[in-house]
């Protein structure tokens, strides 16, 4: 997520950019009627149930999204084949870079192929997206959108507008925080503090909607003083709705203190990742200065492509 969180769930519009790091899905047909996964990456092997006990029952955590994606699905359209999914991943769920969903749209995309439904890509966001409501009951869907159409992306809530931009490339830093963060215990956090100070949130959102619109104008024309400065902008109205931490403030300012245009948190805040732009001659010296901070740096090149069959 490069600008816009939490506003993003209420209808305001965000930027997100794909990350080059791969989540893989192979799906094949079995001759029984029933639903298997091997997902070694998240402790799920040897899954298999009937497919009429598809959603039902408790779900280990790591199948969750590939199992309802094929529920959704083969309810669909009427379905019955049984199915062997396996997933692999260069990279773990940790660090907050959208893995359920990535998983979720890669299973959807190989069905549309193996069952010859021809799904477009708004078609097969719908679906994921879906997916994703029916398990964490709310989200945006910004990062299924980023995994189906790839590149960087201007979306309003809901897949109501999906934009992709004309960029060719993101000059981004991302260190991540070293703590995990759970994405719906902070948007129900903000939800609180909406429900207490209803005005104060929504003028937050609203600025949060207006630095949005400027960056999208900014990264087009590759200006990244500019995107830097709405960086630091969009970050103090994050810190206003209470969503940042101490370690996420320090990568931040050490980032700036060492010549960043400006550095914010990226997705739910409470953790996870910070993202910063720089000269390239500043990218050394920034990344060092957010290690001293206490992050990690992920070496990950944005605007990367979007799902595909290989």
């Amino acid at each position: 997520m490069l600008f816009g969180e939490h506003a993003a769930v209420y209808n305001r519009p965000c930027l997100v950019t794909a990350v080059d790091q791969r989540m893989r899905a192979t799906v094949e047909f079995l001759d029984d009627a029933v639903f298997e996964l091997e997902a070694s990456e998240v402790d799920v092997t040897g899954y298999k149930k009937s497919l009429d006990e598809l959603g039902q029952e408790e779900i280990p955590k790591g199948a969750q999204f590939v199992e309802i994606a094929v529920k959704n699905i083969y309810e669909k359209f009427g379905l019955k084949k049984g199915l062997r999914v396996t997933t692999t991943s260069e990279f773990t769920s940790k660090f907050g870079f959208g893995s359920s969903s990535a998983s979720t749209v890669c299973v959807v995309k190989a069905l549309s192929e193996l069952f010859d439904l021809k799904l477009s890509e708004k078609e097969i966001f719908d679906i994921a997206y879906k997916t994703v409501l029916d398990i964490q009951g709310k989200g945006s869907g910004f990062d299924v959108a980023a995994a189906v159409y790839g590149g960087t992306v201007y979306f309003v809530t809901g897949g109501k507008v999906i934009e992709p931009l004309s960029i060719e490339n993101l000059p981004l830093i991302v260190g991540y925080s070293g703590i995990k963060a759970d994405t719906v215990t902070l948007i129900n956090k903000v939800k609180e503090k909406a429900n207490k100070e209803p005005q104060v949130v929504e003028n937050i959102y609203n600025e949060i909607k207006s630095v949005v619109e400027k960056a999208k104008s900014f990264i087009l024309s590759s200006n990244w003083q500019e995107v830097g400065n709405l960086m630091n902008e969009n970050q103090k109205l994050l810190v206003d709705i209470g969503v940042s931490i101490e370690r996420l403030n320090d990568m931040i300012s050490y980032a700036i203190s060492a010549g960043a245009y400006g550095a914010k948190l990226s997705g739910a805040g409470g953790g996870d990742c910070m993202i910063a732009l720089g000269p390239s001659d500043r990218r050394r010296s920034i990344g060092e200065a957010i290690e001293k901070a206490g992050g990690e740096i992920i070496d990950v090149k944005t605007n990367a492509g979007g799902v595909r069959i290989e």
